[in-house]
């Protein structure tokens, strides 16, 4: 999911630096919007991890 993040911004780069300020303002969005998206989901993967325990053998 971050590889979607970094793609987004290098298009956006490109975009911003050839001057197609529309696509790289949009880029920028969606690549915010799948970095939260993989922080959140981050975050609650280690709370259910942390809730569930580790059975340790």
């Amino acid at each position: 999911m971050l590889g979607w993040v970094v793609t987004f911004l290098v298009i956006a780069l490109i975009a911003g630096i050839l001057g197609f300020g529309g696509i790289a303002g949009a880029s920028i969005e969606i690549a915010k919007i799948i970095f939260f998206i993989a922080v959140v989901l981050f975050l609650v993967s280690a709370v259910v991890g942390l809730a569930r325990g580790r059975n340790r053998i």
